[in-house]
């Protein structure tokens, strides 16, 4: 180590070097120095870990004052001075004789005024040029109420009032809050009489208060069509009245309706829905559509039937629909056969058309519920119509068969519980040669169950109430079964969901037909990763569950901070966990000039890593707010800032 000595007013410094003093005397030249004998006292360093000479500070003629101009590069510390702390005395800071000691927070020396509604850094919206010159964060209101249009140029006071100790959090955003003077004056309309709603943006837009734009569909529910959009508001809200306007077609056109005569509307009791005939274009040229707003479409003859003739006496309101009520007379009249001694049903369109009346057809398979097919097709019609009786004739099989059911004992249909419904086994092309098909009973036998014998599954013949399910046959495999352990792994006792009937073994399960479908890596994650201690019933299905760990320890970007969805699948696949892509809707950040390449990370826009609402279109762009403010001279509602570059360029073009 090099060392300096030096001799002021018989003071010996070391200069480097703790501060030692040692006394001196006036010496010849010639002469030698008397030897050193001890070193009288010794000062320590006060200021803590500092490691740069004294006199860079302090003079030589005394301890105190320290220099005019100390030799000290601040910048080389954790705090760099900058704009006005650069003319800011030492001790105003340094208030102890440990310089380390000193607060670097903004809060440590400066009082909050806004009363701690803006939390303890102050940087947020004051910078070091000055107390009052605030940052562009600020400027830019990037919180729950963007600035924009007319907003961006209203002063601070004007909402925030009393200046710096006003409130700046938790203001209510509602227009009405700041505009209830502009909504109470309101005169034409008049806003208040009229009950108009306090959502000044209905009708209102943030660039400017007039003129103001009504959506009478949207408010309202009634479109304005035709002549209604020609006419004055006074037409419909008479003497100023908005609120409560019944928007039916009667409320106006009252005197049209009870006026008409042509067909009297009234005496006919027509509905008083004008728009069932008329239209907003023009109030003549009315045309009723019968088959459209009745329950009776007009077809064949009924076509040309004068409307007298079913609406007697002009009432259209209540005329019956069914045939009988017009077509009584022939129903009573008819006898081949006799209608009414067969109970035939008095729905004519059975057998009748509205084309003809005659010839009649009557289709046993589409009027009725009994098709006849086979054997039944050259049935006589008295065979199953007992006395000429064909109303409530049943359609059951034994109610014709049931001889033939207690008789047969091969096997007894009777003793084995078998069921009345023939069809089930026999045909109604011969009553020999049934066949049971298995496949139409609730338990189609396939694979292996071909083979097993009837009596294996049907004990002591006993057919009706044999169970389908398979624990019902399987349930000592079910409980056997250790590899792995069905009844301690909670499986389900529905065999097919791993078993097939062609053979017992092997079994597979396949993943995908329950609620967790396995694609990607997860198709070779082990089952034991997810299911663990062999607990398979209740395991959870969403990625947080399995990468929780993943999700809190990402820093880029840091999920937690960003408060990023625990839905992994948004951004992530079931392939790789990196490469995660994240679709950018709100901004078309690969598109033009921010095609990729242009920015590397997203901090490049999203300055606030802890709120990604937060954007900053001026940190990547190469604008200067003069020439900014040039270029869009004229331009309406125009600020610097980034908000309203994104209200003007949402898609990032130029233009």
């Amino acid at each position: 180590m090099r060392t300096t000595f030096t001799t002021v007013l018989g003071v010996a410094l070391v200069l480097g070097a703790p501060l030692v003093l040692f006394p001196t005397v006036s010496t010849p030249a010639n002469a030698q120095a008397p030897p050193q004998k001890s070193v009288r006292g010794q000062t320590r360093n006060p200021h803590g870990p500092i490691k740069i000479p004294c006199e860079n500070c302090h003079t030589f003629t005394s301890w105190k004052p320290i220099r005019a101009v100390p030799e000290f590069n601040h910048n080389s510390t954790a705090f760099p001075l900058r704009g006005l702390h650069e003319k800011v005395e030492c001790k105003l800071c340094h208030t102890k004789m440990v310089f380390t000691d000193a607060g670097t927070k903004c809060a440590d020396c400066h009082a909050d005024i806004h009363r701690g509604q803006f939390g303890a850094k102050c940087e947020q919206c004051h910078t070091v040029k000055g107390w009052n010159v605030s940052v562009k964060a600020i400027q830019q209101h990037q919180n729950r109420f963007p600035l924009l249009g007319a907003h961006a140029a209203v002063e601070c006071i004007a909402c925030h009032k009393n200046a710096a100790v006003g409130q700046f959090t938790g203001l209510s955003t509602q227009c009405i809050t700041c505009h209830v003077d502009s909504f109470q004056k309101a005169k034409v309309p008049d806003h208040q009489a009229l009950g108009f709603p306090t959502t000044c943006e209905a009708c209102h837009s943030f660039d400017a208060w007039q003129p103001a734009k009504f959506d009478h569909l949207r408010f309202t529910g009634f479109d304005l069509t035709g002549v209604h959009a020609k006419l004055e508001c006074s037409a419909c809200h008479v003497n100023g009245r908005f609120k409560g306007t019944p928007s039916n077609c009667y409320a106006c056109h009252a005197k049209d309706y009870n006026a008409t005569k042509n067909p009297n509307h009234i005496q006919a009791g027509f509905p008083q829905d004008c728009s069932n005939c008329h239209t907003t274009a023009t109030w003549l040229g009315a045309k009723f559509d019968h088959n459209r707003f009745t329950k009776f479409p007009l077809t064949g003859a009924h076509v040309n039937v004068a409307c007298s003739s079913c609406h007697i006496n002009g009432k259209f309101a209540g005329t019956p629909t069914d045939c009988a009520s017009c077509h009584i007379q022939q129903y009573n009249s008819a006898t081949n056969p006799n209608h009414k001694a067969a109970g035939f049903p008095t729905v004519c369109t059975i057998c009748h058309t509205t084309v003809a009346w005659k010839p009649a057809s009557f289709d046993h398979n589409r009027a009725t519920k009994f098709p006849l097919t086979g054997a039944h097709v050259t049935v006589a019609c008295s065979s199953c119509h007992i006395n000429g009786k064909f109303a409530g004739t049943p359609t059951t099989c034994d109610a014709c068969h049931i001889q033939q059911y207690n008789g047969t004992t091969k096997p007894n249909h009777k003793a084995a519980g078998f069921p009345t419904d023939c069809s089930i086994c026999h045909s109604t092309v011969s009553w020999l040669g049934a066949t049971f098909d298995h496949s139409k009973t609730h338990f189609p036998l396939t694979g292996f169950h071909v083979s097993v014998p009837c009596a294996s599954c049907h004990i002591n013949n006993k057919f009706v109430g044999t169970p389908t399910n398979c624990d019902g046959c399987h349930l000592p495999q079910y409980n056997a079964t250790t590899k792995p352990n069905h009844k301690a792994a909670g499986f389900p006792t529905d065999c097919s969901i791993c078993h097939n009937t062609v053979a017992w073994i092997p079994a597979s399960f396949d993943h995908n037909k329950t609620k967790f479908p396995l694609t990607g890596a997860h198709v070779t994650v082990a089952c034991a990763n997810c299911h663990i201690n062999g607990v398979y019933q209740g395991t959870p299905v969403d990625c947080y569950s399995c990468h929780k760990l993943q999700y809190q320890t990402t820093t880029n970007p840091n999920h937690i901070a960003a408060s990023f969805p625990t839905t992994c699948q948004t951004c992530h696949n079931t392939t790789t966990w990196t490469g995660a892509t994240f679709t950018h809707s709100r901004f078309p950040i690969y598109s033009g000039k921010h095609q990729k390449g242009v920015w590397t990370t997203c901090a490049d826009c999203h300055i606030n890593a802890s709120n990604y609402q937060v954007f900053s279109c001026l940190t990547c762009h190469a604008h200067n707010k003069t020439d900014m403010d040039s270029n869009h001279r004229g331009v309406s509602g125009y600020v610097y800032n980034s908000a309203n570059c994104y209200s003007c360029h949402p898609n990032g073009t130029q233009n």
